[in-house]
């Protein structure tokens, strides 16, 4: 009797898909494709400051279109599989949200360093110069997860790494790289303004809908904990000065008189306590999700060579 293999269950690994993450992914892929079609578009879609002024919705536009394959292919992989992990703890509201502010900033952020540039140096590329791509919205969720995670390992090759350095580590390995490979360059302040201004956001700005508060002022969550130890001395006075500019000074006084209330409710991210056990939360939530995606994985596995031997012996 013939039997039909049925197809393992480790192809769970690449379902589970959100239909948010799936829309965006097609929105890149269609951005890149009008690239190929109409290649005059990118001058209306990248962000080239000296277009920004009238065309100012390539603001927006930038960070959703891919100039090149390698670019489109990593960023819908990207997107896809870390959307996987932080759309269903953050909610596709959030989710959505994050990637909206985030790429905004970026752009701003792009935007002006790019005119200083043009002052200091007089070159003109920095002004001509298309820049575009989602690689910043990577790059901040790759702070989301940090967030989450901090302690959870990766292995990487043959080295093991703490998710929280993962961050630290694409910023050090993008600017070394850009000395070695000149085109790489175009690609370095979109990634850190990402990594700063996802940190930003998440540090400040997001909302948790489970308790209505906003940001996450623990210690572990600072700027300087993107930094090995024995730089936090020298750095944490200076982050103290942007922690005072953004709203970091209320934080800190109502962290230390911790209960402080006005007009009868806690001010939002007051709480580092409650802060830590959203943290934790998040945290157990993505590592069960990885466990039972590993597990689909192995019994997948099994299940495919349990149906091999059927076949054989019949």
């Amino acid at each position: 009797m013939d039997t039909v293999a049925r197809p393992p269950q480790s192809r769970s690994f690449f379902s589970g898909f959100t239909r948010l993450c799936k829309g965006l992914a097609l929105v890149l892929v269609a951005g890149h494709a009008l690239l190929q079609l109409f290649p005059f578009a990118v001058s209306y879609l990248a962000l080239i400051p000296a277009r920004t002024i009238p065309f100012a919705w390539n603001l927006i536009t930038a960070g959703y279109t891919e100039q090149t394959l390698p670019g489109v292919a990593i960023s819908v992989v990207g997107l896809l599989f870390i959307g996987k992990l932080l759309e269903p703890i953050w909610g596709a509201k959030e989710f959505f949200k994050f990637i909206v502010v985030v790429n905004f900033l970026i752009s701003i952020c792009i935007f002006v360093t790019a005119i200083s540039l043009y002052y200091i140096t007089t070159q003109e590329s920095y002004l001509y110069t298309p820049v575009s791509g989602f690689h910043g919205i990577l790059s901040g969720f790759l702070v989301g997860i940090k967030q989450l995670m901090p302690d959870y390992e990766l292995s990487l090759f043959l080295l093991k790494i703490r998710v929280k350095w993962i961050p630290t580590l694409l910023a050090v390995v993008s600017v070394a790289v850009s000395f070695f490979v000149p085109e790489s360059a175009s690609y370095l302040p979109t990634v850190l303004f990402g990594i700063y201004m996802g940190w930003l956001y998440l540090r400040y700005f997001q909302k948790r809908p489970e308790t209505g508060l906003k940001g996450d002022p623990s210690d572990e969550f600072s700027f300087s904990s993107f930094f090995p130890q024995f730089l936090r001395p020298i750095l944490d006075p200076v982050a103290s000065l942007f922690d005072k500019m953004l709203c970091g000074k209320r934080l800190h006084t109502l962290s230390e008189s911790s209960g402080l209330v006005l007009g009868g409710n806690l001010l939002p991210g007051s709480d580092p306590i409650d802060a830590s056990r959203r943290r934790e939360r998040g945290a157990r939530a993505l590592e069960q999700r990885l466990e039972a995606e590993k597990l689909a994985a192995a019994d997948g596995k099994k299940e495919g060579a349990s149906h091999g031997d059927v076949s054989e012996s019949v």
